[in-house]
């Protein structure tokens, strides 16, 4: 995936269209060796496309300088109810093609009106999910998610999901290490899984808070060794059940699903850096066993180990 085209329309959010860019056309850093993107704005009609923040842009490129890109972005707008005819002629030719469509918080409406949402996950900011199960019935919208892949479809919910969205797609294609650096020039964390609650049900005060905040750290760090919800609400001077509810009320996960998931990053990383057997990356990370590791890597990521490894250690030879 090299080449990358965000479309605006009226009404374009300042936010949703400034973190597609952070991501995708960042130039390159030798001490980084990131990626660079052939990148490109489009608007229907180009030049003066109002904005929804106070202030429009202009944008010199039409829709027909995303007709071939790898990635096409779908910024939110205001008029997510009357998108533009020719960018939904796009977007049925981006996914005829097999192309990556990622449509961040309302612009899944866009995605819906284009036909391309019956039968398939999705999900949009949260204010606007009964909305959207509404007008596309044949969606299965997700409301409690980050974000959603469906083949190549990719749908984000408001405001910073858009970065995990995006990082997620940058992960999956370029692989953990250049998702990380990626973050890292952000100053954003380098993975929220997309399963992770888009808000917190309830405001936890402060102090709970500082409570999990170095449990977090300290199981990031010994992932060898084993955890489950007693061990940790011991650590915390908490009761099993009390820990589990106030985890999943601050983490947005339950802390089998975030533990898991740590060790998948971290697998991740080991089987790109090193050339160490699974069943060795599968007892440093956490798992008893290799088979373990290939169950659990293979359902978050959707490939096996050995096949994440054959596609980013040939890519970093």
């Amino acid at each position: 995936m090299r080449s990358v085209a965000v479309v605006v329309q009226d009404g374009v959010e300042p936010f949703g269209l400034g973190a597609m860019c952070e991501v995708w056309n960042e130039p390159y850093h030798p001490e980084d060796d990131n990626p660079v993107f052939d990148f490109v704005v489009v608007a229907p009609e180009p030049g003066r496309v109002r904005g929804s923040g106070g202030f429009d842009i202009v944008v010199e490129d039409g829709l027909e300088a995303a007709a071939d890109a790898d990635l096409l972005c779908l910024a939110p707008h205001r008029n997510h109810l009357t998108p533009h005819p020719a960018v939904l002629d796009l977007v049925r030719a981006a996914d005829a093609r097999g192309a990556h469509v990622f449509a961040h918080c309302t612009a899944t409406f866009t995605v819906g009106a284009a036909g391309l949402l019956d039968g398939r996950r999705c999900t949009t900011h949260w204010r606007h999910a009964a909305e959207l199960s509404a007008r596309f019935p044949e969606a299965t919208v997700e409301p409690d998610r980050l974000y959603v892949q469906d083949g190549n479809l990719i749908t984000g919910a408001g405001s910073a999901a858009g970065l995990d969205a995006a990082l997620h797609l940058m992960r999956q294609e370029h692989g953990a290490a250049v998702a990380a650096t990626a973050a890292r020039r952000i100053v954003v964390p380098p993975h929220r899984d997309g399963g992770q609650a888009q808000y917190i049900a309830r405001a936890v005060p402060e102090c709970e808070s500082e409570v999990l905040r170095p449990l977090l750290e300290w199981v990031a760090t010994h992932l060898e060794e084993a955890h489950n919800v007693a061990s940790l609400a011991r650590r915390v001077h908490m009761s099993p059940r009390t820990f589990a509810r106030r985890f999943r009320d601050e983490v947005g996960t339950t802390p089998h699903q975030w533990v898991t998931r740590q060790r998948v990053a971290a697998a991740e990383e080991l089987l790109e850096r090193s050339d160490r057997p699974v069943d060795w990356i599968a007892t440093e990370v956490g798992f008893p066993n290799a088979q373990a590791l290939r169950h659990h890597f293979s359902r978050v990521r959707g490939v096996s180990p050995a096949h994440y490894r054959r596609t980013f250690r040939a890519e970093a030879s």
